[in-house]
């Protein structure tokens, strides 16, 4: 695969998304850096923004498997993973696998679930695996979680730990559409039958598991200059000595921000990143992985405002 057929597939894949999700962009764009940056996605929002809708309409738009676990205060490890159940034909134990087992995974409200629930999902985002009873069983190579959650009801919730947070590439805050937007989609929505399942059903899979490896084994060849390296590390660190945040982006979120800063230059038809990538990059990528202090939050302040900060504080290269 050649930077052309990379630009092709990845517009192809928009094109298809773009059947069913209208006004949200720049939320597919960051969705496709984090696959073929081997990362996962969070997506938070109001209720009826199309986080659900968008998670299935990029799985529609690629010939992979497709789970979906939505989550529920009494949701179980058990439900996630799967578990040893006892066949007594066989007298064996037989492994039942759970959905997490596939290669695209809707995590639906993933805050709703308890703690113990979300470390057994976050450790298999994290590693790439799934143990259950003491044995480790490997997950597919393109094994790629979207998660949403909703940040204005918290009845019934169990917000992400900042560690676990940690283990997103992205968040991505899906707003509401523009007015024209809007009014685009209820038109489409007019010519189709009320179904939910019609809202997918024109896009057509232009991608299966060959093209994602393809892609993801061409991001890897692609390498950041020294000095791109070094805008990130002053970035990261800025928000370590800043004194509206608490507690500042880790190395993780460095190397996160340098990995995804490759995937999309070759998006972007590139074989070399730019410090553009970077900042476009950078609040996505950064706005989960920090805390704000007090007087941050005395101000009103939100993360994307004291990261913009950031950004504009420090020079980048040319």
């Amino acid at each position: 695969m050649n930077l052309d057929d990379l630009r092709t597939l990845a517009q192809s894949i928009r094109d298809e998304i773009g059947k069913a999700v209208h006004g949200q962009e720049d939320a597919v764009d960051l969705l496709l850096v984090c696959l073929l940056a081997r990362g996962h996605c969070l997506l938070e929002g109001p209720p009826g923004t199309a986080k659900t809708l968008l998670a299935q309409s990029v799985s529609a738009a690629m010939r992979l498997d497709f789970g979906r676990i939505q989550f529920t205060p009494d949701l179980m490890p058990g439900d996630v993973l799967g578990a040893s159940i006892f066949d007594f034909s066989t007298n064996e134990f037989r492994l039942t696998k759970g959905p997490i087992f596939t290669d695209i995974l809707l995590a639906d409200e993933i805050n709703r679930a308890p703690p113990k629930t979300q470390a057994a999902l976050l450790q298999a985002m994290n590693e790439g695996i799934a143990t259950i009873d003491g044995t480790d069983h490997q997950l597919g190579d393109c094994f790629f979680v979207v998660a949403t959650q909703n940040p204005i009801e918290h009845q019934g919730t169990y917000p992400l730990p900042e560690a676990q947070l940690d283990r997103f590439l992205f968040k991505i805050v899906i707003d509401f559409p523009q007015e024209d937007a809007e009014v685009t989609i209820l038109k489409r929505n007019a010519e189709r039958p009320l179904e939910y399942k019609a809202r997918t059903g024109d896009i057509v899979p232009v991608a299966g598991l060959d093209e994602i490896r393809q892609a993801r084994t061409f991001v890897d060849n692609i390498r950041l200059d020294e000095t791109l390296i070094k805008y990130i590390v002053s970035l990261v660190r800025a928000t370590r000595s800043d004194p509206q945040i608490l507690y500042g982006a880790s190395t993780r979120a460095a190397d996160a921000l340098a990995g995804a800063a490759r995937a999309l230059a070759a998006l972007e038809g590139r074989d070399y990143a730019l410090p553009d990538d970077i900042k476009r990059l950078f609040i996505p990528a950064l706005q989960h992985r920090i805390v704000l202090g007090p007087s941050a939050e005395i101000e009103g302040l939100t993360s994307r405002t004291v990261l913009e900060n950031t950004l504009n504080q420090i020079e980048a290269p040319r």
